[in-house]
């Protein structure tokens, strides 16, 4: 697809075209392209290393590839100056790996922010707004506690709650399990469906955890070595044969990744050493 026809593609919110990107000499991303359709939730998976969040980081313009395209919202976005660019990133919502709260503020404080930062409302009204959010993930009553005070489940619920203050068009989740048991893991599945759906959003959900988020998204990337290895719908991926992605799923100690980091044979190593 060109690019042209890439910015013309209305039913897509982010695209990917042909996306390479390197840190020095080191290749992250090879030649790499994905689609993710409006209103729907796409799960971006693979291995630590792979690329996932650097993909997260080209969306945000926090990145420029090496070579392709990134557009988001049919905007080119390494094109952009810095005022239209930050114009741009008001669409979209993050919530950062292990939710990275502002510790010497409330959850009420952190929620708050956003709307503080990026708007002229009047504090009664935030107030208001706030309160909504954090009723939205059952943390209302705990707005005045300190982030110390949170378990890992209620302060990423708090974290979520920020993400969405601003009612983003397009949500990016980096990691948005991790840590957490199996309870909260469950709830915060849910929550990232809900409010998908009833904002009306686009979400990219960057994870290692398959089963969750199997049982929300709509779409699946699977990445390996930079590159797009399998893709398709929950099902789909479930009942791959892919040999990564078999592995992947079912947490294989062997196959496409190895078990051992390649070394040399251990006779070699070990072998004058033993007849001595």
């Amino acid at each position: 697809m060109t690019d042209s026809a890439a910015m013309n593609d209305k039913s897509s919110m982010v695209q990917l075209e042909e996306v390479t990107f390197e840190y020095g000499s080191r290749k992250i991303l090879r030649n790499i392209s994905l689609r993710i359709p409006r209103g729907k939730v796409v799960a971006i998976m693979g291995g630590s290393g792979c690329g996932k969040t650097t993909i997260l980081r080209l969306i945000g313009g926090q990145l420029r590839p090496t070579s392709g395209k990134v557009i988001v919202d049919n905007t080119s976005v390494a094109t952009l100056n810095t005022q239209d660019l930050f114009k741009l990133r008001r669409k979209m919502g993050m919530l950062f790996q292990m939710g990275a709260l502002f510790t010497d503020q409330s959850a009420f404080e952190n929620v708050a922010f956003q709307m503080r930062e990026h708007t002229n409302l009047p504090e009664a009204i935030i107030r208001n707004l706030v309160l909504m959010k954090l009723q939205s993930v059952g943390l209302r009553g705990a707005h005045n506690l300190m982030p110390s005070e949170l378990s890992g489940g209620m302060a990423r619920r708090v974290a979520l709650a920020r993400t969405i203050a601003l009612d983003p068009e397009l949500i990016l989740y980096d990691e948005p399990f991790a840590g957490l048991d199996p309870i909260s893991l469950g709830v915060i599945g849910q929550l990232i469906r809900r409010f998908n759906d009833a904002l009306g959003a686009t979400s990219i959900v960057v994870t290692h955890d398959i089963m969750e988020s199997l049982k929300i998204v709509d779409y699946v990337y699977m990445i390996a070595d930079g590159s797009v290895i399998a893709e398709g719908t929950a099902a789909e991926i479930s009942q791959s044969t892919h040999p990564f992605v078999t592995q992947f799923i079912h947490g294989n100690t062997d196959g496409p990744v190895p078990f051992h980091y390649d070394a040399p044979d251990y006779f070699t190593t070990f072998g004058s050493s033993a007849n001595e």
